[in-house]
C-alpha cells in the first residue's frame, strides 16, 4: 500500500529534512478545570511543543467498572490510583463543552490542538477543530474505529505500544486503505515511572518499522522520565515526540508524575535539536570546518635534509610530517617521490609538490 514520506499538519511539514514535531500530552494533566487547561496549552507552547494534546475519553465508553473490579488484581500503574480505574478515569475526562475554548486558545497561542479520540462521539465532535488525529495504543486492535477515523481524510498518528507486528501491520492496512497521511509511533504503554522501563523501550523497533515501511514518518511516543529515549528515537531517525507534559510532576493525578515540565522539555528540545545538527548528509566527506584542520593534522612529504637541484630522491631523504598543505604529496604517495629528480634547490623540512619533480 501507498503513504507519503511528507505529511502536513496545519501547513507544517513533517519529513526527514524537517524539524522534529514535538506533540505535548497534556492528558489528563488538566485536572478537571478548563482554566488549568488552557494554561498549559500556553505552556506548552513557551516550551517549545508544536502541537498541545488532550486525550477525549468518557469513563463509561473505555473502561468497564465491572471489568475492572473483578480482573484478578491485574492493574499495573493503576494499582496506586486512590479510586477505582472507572472513578479515576471519570475524574479526569476532558469536558467536550471545552472544545471550541481550547481550539481557540491554541490558535492564540500558535500551536497546533489536538488529541486523541477514544469514542465515535468524540471523533464527530472534535472533527472541525483539529488538524491531525493521535490514536492511542490501546484502540490498534479496534480497526473499525480506526478506519473512521482514517477516513476523516487528516493525518494519522499511530502509537503502538504492548503489541506486536501483526498487530502493527493490520493497524497501519486498515488506515493505509483510506489515507496516506500516516505517522507510526514506537511506544511502550508502561506508566510507572520506573527506570527499568528503559530496557523495554525497545528503540530498535524503529530501524524495524523504515524496514517494513521504507520512508514512512516515523517517531516515538514515550513514558520513560527524562528525554534519553527521545534522543535515541532522533537519531534513528523518528520526525515527532510525543511526551506527556505538566507543569508541575507533584501534583496528585495519573499522568503528574511521569510527565516533562515546562523546564524539563525546554532542556529535551534544546538536546533534540543538537542531535538533529548533528546526524548530517551520510555523505562521508571532509566538511567546512575542517579546512583547516585537513591542512594541520594529516602529514605529507617533505625533506629530512637540504636538496640541491638534479638531486634523485631516495627514501632516506624524506618524511612524513604535519601539517599538509594543499597539493603536498601525501604519505601514500611517496612512490611519486622516490627516483625522481628535484628540479631546483629545496629546504630540509620543505613540503614536496608533484611540480617540484622531473
Amino acid at each position: 500500500m501507498r503513504y507519503d514520506n511528507r505529511v502536513n499538519i496545519n501547513n507544517r511539514e513533517i519529513s526527514f529534512d524537517q524539524p522534529v514535531y514535538f506533540i505535548a500530552d497534556i492528558a489528563a494533566n488538566h485536572d478537571g478545570d478548563l482554566e488549568r487547561a488552557k494554561e498549559l496549552i500556553w505552556m506548552a507552547k513557551e516550551a517549545g511543543a508544536d502541537a498541545a494534546k488532550f486525550q477525549h475519553f468518557k469513563a463509561d465508553k473505555i473502561v468497564s467498572d465491572y471489568g475492572f473490579e473483578h480482573l484478578d488484581g491485574q492493574l499495573s500503574h493503576q494499582s496506586s490510583w486512590k479510586q477505582s480505574v472507572f472513578e479515576t478515569y471519570r475524574q479526569y475526562e476532558c469536558n467536550r463543552d471545552w472544545n471550541q475554548e481550547l481550539a481557540l486558545t491554541a490558535q492564540k497561542a500558535g500551536i497546533d490542538f489536538m488529541t486523541t479520540p477514544y469514542d465515535y462521539e468524540a471523533v464527530e465532535l472534535l472533527d472541525p477543530y483539529i488538524p491531525a488525529y493521535k490514536i492511542g495504543s490501546g484502540d490498534i486492535t479496534w480497526t473499525d474505529f480506526i478506519g473512521s477515523i482514517a477516513k476523516k481524510n487528516k493525518p494519522v498518528i499511530l502509537a503502538t505500544g504492548a503489541s506486536d507486528m501483526v498487530d502493527v501491520e493490520r493497524a497501519v492496512d486498515t488506515i493505509l486503505e483510506y489515507n496516506r497521511q500516516l505517522v507510526l509511533l514506537q511506544c511502550n504503554t508502561n506508566y510507572t515511572g520506573s527506570l527499568e522501563n528503559f530496557k523495554y523501550v525497545n528503540l530498535n523497533v524503529l530501524r524495524s518499522y523504515s524496514i517494513r515501511y521504507p520512508q514512512m514518518i516515523l517517531g516515538l511516543s514515550d513514558h520513560t522520565p527524562g528525554h534519553s529515549t527521545v534522543l535515541g528515537a532522533v537519531a534513528l531517525g523518528a520526525r515527532v515526540i510525543e511526551k506527556h507534559f505538566t507543569d508541575d510532576n507533584a501534583r496528585t493525578g495519573p499522568d503528574h508524575p511521569f510527565s516533562m515540565n515546562p523546564k524539563s522539555w525546554y532542556e529535551m528540545m534544546e538536546r533534540c535539536r543538537e542531535v538533529e545538527a548533528s546526524m548530517g548528509t551520510g555523505i562521508k566527506s571532509v566538511e567546512n570546518n575542517e579546512s583547516e584542520t585537513v591542512v594541520i593534522q594529516r602529514r605529507c612529504i617533505r625533506l629530512n635534509k637540504d636538496l640541491e637541484a638534479n638531486k634523485v630522491i631516495t627514501e632516506a631523504d624524506i618524511e612524513v610530517l604535519r601539517p599538509a598543505p594543499k597539493g603536498a604529496l601525501q604519505p601514500y604517495e611517496a612512490g611519486k617521490a622516490i627516483g625522481r629528480t628535484l628540479k631546483g634547490r629545496k629546504l630540509r623540512g620543505e613540503a614536496l609538490y608533484e611540480t617540484d619533480l622531473i
